[in-house]
Formats: structure tokens, C-alpha cells, sequence
């Protein structure tokens, strides 16, 4: 395996796979085609490497992420060629049948630029069984291949804000349902009443990758039996769990922008569109569950920008890290403490507790002692916020129950930032791999890139942060295929103006990413206040791979 510092396709890589960097343990495997990318994903998956992560399939790109103190990328690479990718496993199960009123705003559209009538458009979706080759962009939204050759189209010029759930689209080869109402540029052809993504379902994703799929016109079949509510994906009503401690207990008082359950996170769902979420700053997390002796893991509160109040009920014991904000508790007899941030403190009964706003940083974590009495979500306790997958955000007037803590669990007594909080104002340097799309971007953008401060942008959100400066221009103006993203992905749109992504990012995307935010850095770009500006630092340049002896 060498590097080849040519970014254009050259003899040498005719016959080979080129691996674009992600990051320090991911790497993104471009391929010839959507045939190639399904038989290496199937391949990958029955080899059951140690070390492996998560693999995500897309159009042309395999994205494999795994952990480099069990699997190194030589390794991988030496299993790779030697993978037999000959044979795909076909996906046990009968066909699953997706009824349509074929009544889509863009039918008559898409037929008048294929060149035929709507109703041979209807014909030729409904002749052919379609194969769920990989699932993204929202959970249970899944990409169908194998179509007629004849139904391709592009996308919409100009995106809706607002594509309703069950809508039917078309974009490239690709057929796709929208699981829940959102932002979309799909060519509508109808809709279908079937829920394609329900939690109460298990799995709770109706298409999952490697099945087939025939779509069935409802006007020719009326008595078609519709399994399904069509309910939209939606935050979970709080449900409490067995084993709450009688009395003791949290009662929200005041709340400023949504604060949230955060765990780490839902990991191994990606087959289902649902990536992995969890706390935007995960060591901040961590420090304020030690500080209490929960595990590292328990749910804690997410809190943006502070301005948070409760009262205790019972007995508690809490602490915050993350965002310093000043942290004042009314005791019942009306007296006032100012208590330490990073540090545990004891509660009493008719305590009230208030959170200022954030002076630095942007994301404070309140956890307390045995944690929130609140049952998982697809087997965690946070809020994706993208997804509207986990706990509903919190609400004044509610209460919330805390949890037994494991008896003899210790507490930690001094917990020191894992960094530095950045202030708004303040310029904060993040380090990045180049990759996997840094060659789609002129060779002077991506010395702007660098050179250049960005200012974040108030329109941020746990999605991602939105980046203002002097524009990225592409040297590559055709449209990308869609392909797998990473927390920390720097993802360029035709603005040209970047969106770093956060913890609630899309698992694929369709824009290039021009870099990704190392590990290391993660953390602490999820706590990037509005009105601070970023700088990007490269350790080297963009070098693909190309792996030899590949079909």
C-alpha cells in the first residue's frame, strides 16, 4: 500500500480501491460502483473483523470506522485484499410491500424529463423489485437500488423545507421514502401510508439493507391491507423506570434553550439510520458522573448556555462540569450558598438550585448522584435532537425521580477539565486529517481554509456549527453520491460556506467534506460558544491511498 499524492484517477489506480482519510481510526474506501460497495459490504460483515466499529455503506464509498489499539490500518488493509468478494448473501425474508398513491407534487415533472407519461412513470416504479442497499440521511430512510434503469432524475434544484412523512421521491438512481416530515430535495412521485420508522417496533427501522422491496399502486389495488399507523418519528414521553429511590426527586423550575437527557450515546444502529448521538462533550460528561459516583455512562443534563432552575426533592447530591456557569442554591430557610463548579455538593429538601448563564464555554452537565429515573430509548437515555429520537426535552413544572445509587459506589473527589472552555471572542484552534474529499476544493481554497478565521455563527446547534467566511470554492462541481459522515466532519456546501458537524450529525451526506476534527478535539468543538471564531490546523496534507489488486 503506498500513498500517492495525485489526486486524479491515473493508470496506477485503475484496478485498485482508494482509501481517503477520515481521522485517526476511520477510513472512507472509494469504490467503482454501488454493486462493488454492497458485495465489499457484505463481505466485511461476514468477516466479523475484531476491532471494527461501525461500517457504513453508501452509493460508491464503504466507510469503516475501528478502533486503532485493536486493529491497525495495515491489518485492515491485508484483510481487505484479501476479502472474497465474489458471493453476496442474499437477505432471507419474502419481498416487503410498499403501497403508494402515486399523487406526488413532481410526477408530472420527472415524466415530461424522462419523456414519458405519468402513468407509464407509475409502470415502469412499480415493474421492478428494489434492493435496500444502505440506510442514511434520517433513521428507517433508506436508499433503494435495482429500479428501472430508465427512472433516473436529479434532485430538486431548490430543496423543500418541508417534505412530509410517507412522501415517495426520486433523486439519481435511488428510490426513497421519507420516514418523517423534513427538509428534502427528492422528486415526489406519492406517498405511502406504512410508518417506516417506529420505535415501538423492533427493529424499529422497517427497511433494513440487503432486503427487497416492490412498490404496489394502491389505485389499481383498494383492498391493499395497510399495516402501520404512519406516525411521524417523535421524542418519547418520559416513562419512569423500576427502582427509583420513593421522595427523592428534581422539580424543574425555570428553563432557558432546550436542556437535554445526554448519555454516550446509541452505538450499532447505524443499519437503521440512527446514529449514535449522546453528550456533545463527552468528557465533561463523564467528570460530572465520577464527581458523583455514577458510572461514566448514566444520563445526565445537557444544559446550552445555562439559565436553568429546580428545586430538590428529598436528598440528592450534584455536580457540573463543562460551561462555567455560576451555580447558586436557596436553601428552605431562605438562606444563600454559592456552590464550587467540578465539585460535588450535597442537597437538601426544598433546596433550589439556579444555573447562570454560561460565562465560557457553551454546554454545562448536571448529573446527580444515581442518576435520572428515566427509561432508555433504543437502549439509551439521550435526545437526538436531528432524529427527535430519545427523552423530550425538558419542561418547566415537571418533576423527575432519581434513581438508586449502586450501594458503596464511590465519589470523586477532585475532577480537573479535561480543557480549557472557550469564551466568545476568543479564537480556538482545532487540529484535522484532510479527507476524504479535500481534492473536490481548488488547491487556493484549501489554503483559505486554513488561513482564514471562521466565525461561528448563532444558527448552531448540536446538528453542527455553521461557519462564516470568505467562501470554498470546488474544483469538482458534480454532484457527490451520497456517503457516510463523522462527528467532526467538515462538510462544505454550494454556499461554500462550511458546517462543522456535531453529535446529532446525519449519518450520510451529499455535500464533500474537505476535513475532519480529530479526536482529540471533538469535545471541545462541542463547546464552541456563538461569537467565538475557529481556526483549522492540518499536521499534514491530504494523501489517499490507493490499494492495489482490488477488482
Amino acid at each position: 500500500m503506498s500513498v500517492c499524492p495525485a489526486l486524479e484517477t491515473s493508470a496506477e489506480s485503475v484496478g485498485a480501491w482508494r482509501i481517503l482519510p477520515m481521522r485517526h481510526g476511520a477510513v472512507l474506501l472509494e469504490l467503482a460502483d454501488l454493486k462493488q460497495t454492497l458485495a465489499l459490504y457484505d463481505a466485511l460483515c461476514r468477516q466479523n473483523l475484531a476491532g471494527i466499529r461501525e461500517i457504513i455503506p453508501a452509493a460508491r464509498t464503504v466507510m469503516i470506522e475501528f478502533d486503532p489499539a485493536l486493529l491497525s490500518l495495515e491489518t485492515l488493509a491485508t484483510t481487505l485484499r484479501g476479502l472474497d468478494t465474489a458471493e453476496t448473501a442474499s437477505q432471507a425474508g419474502a419481498c416487503i410491500e410498499i403501497p403508494v398513491r402515486y399523487d406526488g407534487e413532481d410526477l408530472s415533472d420527472v415524466a415530461e424529463v424522462l419523456n414519458m407519461s405519468p402513468e407509464e412513470v407509475v409502470r415502469r416504479h412499480t415493474g421492478h423489485d428494489y434492493l435496500v442497499a444502505f440506510t442514511g440521511f434520517a433513521p428507517g430512510f433508506a436508499y433503494l437500488a435495482e429500479g428501472d434503469p430508465r427512472l433516473v432524475v436529479p434532485r430538486r434544484k431548490s430543496p423543500r423545507t418541508l417534505v412530509p412523512a410517507g412522501s415517495v421521491g426520486l433523486a439519481g438512481a435511488f428510490s426513497g421514502i421519507y420516514p418523517k416530515a423534513s427538509p428534502g430535495g427528492w422528486q415526489l412521485i406519492g406517498t405511502t401510508p406504512l410508518a417506516l420508522f417506529d420505535i415501538d417496533r423492533q427493529p424499529a427501522a422497517l427497511l433494513q439493507p440487503g432486503q427487497r422491496v416492490r412498490f404496489v399502486d394502491m389505485a389499481k389495488d383498494a383492498a391493499y391491507a395497510v399495516q402501520g399507523d404512519g406516525r411521524e418519528t417523535s421524542f418519547s414521553k418520559r416513562a419512569t423506570a423500576p427502582g427509583a429511590q420513593p421522595g427523592n426527586a428534581i422539580e424543574v423550575l425555570s428553563v432557558g434553550l432546550p436542556v437535554l437527557f445526554q448519555d454516550l450515546g446509541r452505538a450499532g444502529l447505524v443499519a437503521q439510520g440512527i446514529s449514535r448521538s449522546g453528550a456533545a462533550d463527552r468528557e465533561s460528561l463523564k467528570a460530572a458522573n465520577r464527581l458523583v459516583g455514577n458510572p461514566a455512562e448514566t444520563a445526565a443534563l445537557e444544559i446550552t448556555l445555562g439559565g436553568f432552575s429546580f428545586r430538590m426533592r428529598g436528598q440528592g447530591v450534584m455536580a457540573v462540569a463543562g460551561a462555567l456557569v455560576e451555580i447558586t442554591i436557596t436553601t428552605a430557610a431562605g438562606g444563600v450558598i454559592k456552590a464550587p463548579h467540578h465539585a460535588a455538593v450535597a442537597l437538601e429538601e426544598g433546596d433550589s438550585v439556579t444555573l447562570s448563564s454560561a460565562t465560557v464555554g457553551l454546554r454545562a452537565y448536571l448529573a446527580l448522584r444515581g442518576g435520572f429515573d428515566i427509561a432508555p430509548v433504543l437502549a439509551s437515555r439521550s435526545t437526538d435532537m436531528l432524529a427527535q429520537i430519545g427523552p423530550e426535552p425538558l419542561k418547566a413544572g415537571e418533576v423527575v425521580a432519581i434513581a438508586n445509587a449502586p450501594s458503596g459506589s464511590p465519589v470523586a473527589l477532585a475532577e480537573t477539565p479535561a480543557f480549557v472552555m472557550p469564551r466568545a471572542g476568543e479564537v480556538v484552534t482545532l487540529d484535522i486529517v484532510f479527507g476524504p474529499r479535500t481534492d473536490w476544493f481548488t488547491e487556493a481554497s484549501v489554503t483559505r481554509f486554513l488561513s482564514q478565521e471562521w466565525a461561528v455563527s448563532a444558527q448552531s446547534s448540536r446538528v453542527g456549527i455553521r461557519l462564516e467566511g470568505e467562501a470554498l470554492e470546488r474544483k469538482v462541481t458534480g454532484e457527490l453520491p451520497s456517503e457516510a459522515t463523522l462527528r467532526g466532519a467538515i462538510q462544505v456546501p454550494a454556499s461554500g460556506q462550511p458546517v462543522l458537524f456535531l453529535v446529532d450529525h446525519p449519518l450520510t451526506g451529499g455535500y464533500p467534506v474537505i476535513g475532519n476534527v480529530a479526536g482529540h478535539h471533538l469535545d471541545l468543538a462541542g463547546q464552541i460558544p456563538p461569537g467565538a471564531r475557529i481556526r483549522f490546523r492540518a499536521a499534514a496534507p491530504f494523501a489517499p491511498h490507493f490499494l492495489q489488486g482490488q477488482p
